[in-house]
């Protein structure tokens, strides 16, 4: 059992007018923000994180993952540049290799890729780096937790992931999002059930789940655990709830108590299934960020630029 979960945050820059790399850093300590997840490399990020005990998650970007699955020598030097310079005084928790890339072209590169970062990181000695790579909830062709299986589009790739993951003990990021579920069957999916909110649980077996961030999450444990990925371990890379863009769902009331109810329950807890496996988990985004597609997409932030809270959070 870890020693405790912690719930951070994206750190998305889609924007054209968001505060200074340093401010923002600045803001998540205030904030009592311990985890932040950069997308790719930024220099002035990465600098603010020095001496921060904020736990990083370093991305990059989607195009380059093939070149680094094809030359160990390509992996190396990304690693010499990136984390290298900023390892001892950020704490670099996870290198991901790969963001929502299956079902893809270059989805069975993913392996490769992964362990070609490894290499990079064991020959500059920082062994306790964790690697793996972000997948959405469209690899699963069943999404509720009974029968949870990778679809028959991403079952090849997914098994080349897991067995990598499993093989290295390292977990696989996983992006949930309840609100985008309900979105696309109003019909099916209670509010409350979404929200944490649910009074009577919904029954699988000798399972009871009173959210569905947690059945969904569980889906990912039996999909894992039918090929072969039992002792595979789960962060969750991207979660949260928008603000504006599809009434009646999207509020900052509806933002608010999803969220604060996501920090408060899972920092205490794992899932009905692995109650013991407490997750980290990052929710999207620090800021509305105004270059995201127009409608919800500009409307995930639990901040605005300007640093004020969209809602209040208590992290």
């Amino acid at each position: 059992m870890q020693s405790g979960a912690i719930v951070g945050v994206n750190y998305g820059m889609l924007s054209n007018n968001l505060p200074p790399a340093d401010l923002v850093i600045k803001f998540c300590q205030f904030k009592n923000i311990h985890l932040l997840r950069l997308y790719e490399p930024h220099s002035n990020a990465l600098d603010s994180l020095r001496r921060s005990n904020i736990k990083v998650a370093l991305g990059m970007n989607n195009d380059i993952v093939t070149s680094i699955a094809m030359g160990v020598d390509f992996a190396m030097e990304w690693v010499n540049s990136n984390v290298v310079p900023y390892a001892n005084e950020v704490d670099i928790e996870w290198i991901i290799v790969g963001n929502e890339m299956v079902p893809g072209p270059s989805a069975d590169l993913i392996p490769q890729a992964m362990n070609n970062i490894l290499s990079g990181l064991n020959s500059a000695r920082l062994s306790n780096i964790k690697v793996s790579t972000v997948v959405n909830v469209n690899v699963l062709g069943v999404s509720s937790p009974p029968s949870a299986s990778f679809s028959a589009e991403t079952n090849k790739s997914m098994q080349g992931i897991v067995a990598w993951l499993a093989g290295t003990k390292n977990p696989l990021f996983i992006n949930v999002f309840p609100y985008l579920a309900l979105a696309s069957r109003p019909k099916e999916i209670p509010l409350d059930y979404a929200l944490f909110n649910a009074q009577q649980p919904i029954i699988d077996g000798t399972y009871k789940y009173y959210s569905l961030f947690e059945a969904m999450v569980d889906a990912f444990y039996v999909a894992l655990g039918n090929i072969g990925g039992d002792s595979v371990t789960l962060v969750v890379s991207e979660t949260g709830w928008p603000t504006a863009g599809n009434d009646p769902y999207t509020s900052k009331q509806n933002a608010q108590t999803y969220n604060q109810k996501l920090i408060d329950k899972m920092k205490r807890t794992g899932t009905p299934r692995k109650p013991k496996n407490l997750l980290d988990i990052f929710i999207f985004s620090v800021f509305n960020e105004d270059k995201r597609a127009a409608g919800i997409y500009q409307n995930w932030g639990i901040h605005y630029p300007s640093l004020e809270p969209v809602y209040p959070l208590t992290f």
